[in-house]
This record gives structure tokens, sequence and C-alpha cells, in this order.
């Protein structure tokens, strides 16, 4: 039986990294809507509606969501760049500045600089664990929670303990 090769080009079945993250199973729940996402992705923002799945019996955003949007997202910024690395979220903080009792939107940006830094220091080292900070806004703009994100990127293969640290 002579069947059909698929013509087309490797990874255009794939989805795209924006469908990805809406339907990733711990962000479908939640609803996420992925406002911004470049190529590079040094810019993401994502909403984070308030609703019947994502409102704590006090009526604002459950901080549990919060946590588990943020904690991939850092990692995830950094697997794409540094794709032949191990990477992971190693600590993750959010320090409560208003209550979310509006939707919030996810703001991220990888500065170039710190690109540069992390680059340079797996090169010397094979290893790295970079912080990154960005946040949560209430629709109005108000700064609803800081995020305070240590990501590890280690070389593929690493084992923990094999250089005495993660």
């Amino acid at each position: 039986m002579n069947e059909k090769s698929n013509s087309k080009p490797a990874g255009l079945n794939q989805p795209s990294p924006i469908n990805w993250l809406e339907d990733f199973p711990p962000f479908h729940t939640m609803q996420i809507k992925v406002l911004e996402l470049d190529d590079e992705w040094s810019r993401i923002r994502i909403l984070l509606p308030l609703n019947e799945k994502t409102r704590n019996p006090g009526g604002s955003m459950f901080g549990g969501c919060m946590a588990s949007l943020a904690d991939p997202i850092a990692a995830l910024a950094c697997a794409w760049r540094f794709q032949q690395y191990s990477v992971w979220t190693r600590n993750l903080n959010l320090d409560f500045q208003s209550e979310g009792r509006t939707d919030l939107e996810l703001r991220f940006e990888f500065d170039p600089v710190q690109h540069k830094a992390i680059a340079q220091e797996l090169k010397q080292c094979d290893r790295c664990t970079p912080l990154f900070e960005y946040a949560y806004y209430l629709a109005d703009g108000t700064l609803c929670a800081r995020v305070q994100n240590r990501v590890a990127i280690r070389r593929k293969g690493y084992v923990v303990g094999s250089s005495g640290a993660l």
C-alpha cells in the first residue's frame, strides 16, 4: 500500500508557542490568554482572568494560580534561548502588593544584557542560576505582585551533586 507522505516542512504540525501555552494543562483550566509573545521569548504578556476557577473564597485572585502561571515563564524563555541546556525553576517568590480583584496581566521581559551575561557564564561554567524579576498588574495598571524567579540552567545530563551544588 502506497501511503502519501506529509509534504509539510518539519515543525508545521506543532502548535504555536501561544497555543501551546494556552492549552498547557495547568494553564488551560485557568483560561489564560497570551497577549504577547515575541519570537525571541524576550517579551511575554499573559492575561490571567479572574473567574470562578481562579477566584479564592474571599473573591480575589487565588495566589496559587498566580504562582502556577509565573513558575515556568522565565524557565521557558531560557529553554528557548539556551536549547542545548536543561532548564528548570530553582526558586519562585511572589510578593503580593495589592489584592487581585480584577483580571491580572503577567509581564515578563528578558533583558538583552542579562541574556549576554547568562551566555557568558554558561560558556565559562556550563551552568548558571540567574534571577528574573517580573510582575502581575491589575486591569488599571496597578502593581499587584512582584515575581522573583531563579532559574537553573545546566548542561544536559547534569546530575545533582556532581559538582557539589544545584
